[in-house]
């Protein structure tokens, strides 16, 4: 019995009004009783301007679409031949540039297959011997005696032809 009497209980409370409740309004009036609605001014809109503008717009293309005076072409015309002779000139500008690269790609080729030069023109002989000098255990460095001697004998012919040379220059 007693869970029955604890369920009317609770039915009771719930039906008796408890006092003033706080009701919470989330309007914008701030506890006014009049309401004022927000301005809105709104925009003529793109559609308007797009029709307004097409006036003038179809106006203009008219004027340059008529042939001129004395049976002389339109502006529009010399426009449309002016953008054929640019594709003309691109055109041009491409058969140049493909040719320009193809004779590239020969002369590439030529110098990639071209033989080899076997033998290597030293200027100075210590090119043999360069490396760091310290820290050198001996016996590493190569004896280069007869090849500096070759060069030098190489260097004392080469001077001897020039002189012999500008010797006949001059006696002529």
């Amino acid at each position: 019995m007693s869970a029955f009497r604890q369920r009317a209980a609770q039915l009771v409370r719930q039906a008796r009004p408890t006092g003033a409740r706080n009701t919470r309004s989330y309007g914008s009036s701030h506890g006014h009783d009049h309401h004022h609605g927000h301005t809105v001014e709104e925009s003529l809109g793109v559609g308007t301007y797009i029709a307004v503008g097409l006036v003038p717009a179809s106006y203009i293309v008219y004027s340059i679409s008529r042939t001129g005076e004395n049976g002389e072409e339109s502006t529009l015309h010399k426009w449309f031949r002016s953008l054929t002779d640019y594709g003309t000139q691109w055109e041009t500008r491409n058969h140049m540039v493909t040719a320009a690269l193809e004779q590239a790609a020969h002369d590439k080729h030529l110098l990639l297959n071209a033989p080899q030069r076997k033998n290597i023109e030293l200027r100075f002989p210590e090119v043999f011997q360069t490396g760091s000098p310290f820290n050198v255990p001996a016996g590493h460095y190569a004896n280069i005696d007869q090849v500096v001697e070759h060069y030098r004998q190489q260097h004392l012919n080469e001077e001897e032809r020039k002189a012999k040379k500008l010797a006949a220059a001059s006696q002529q």
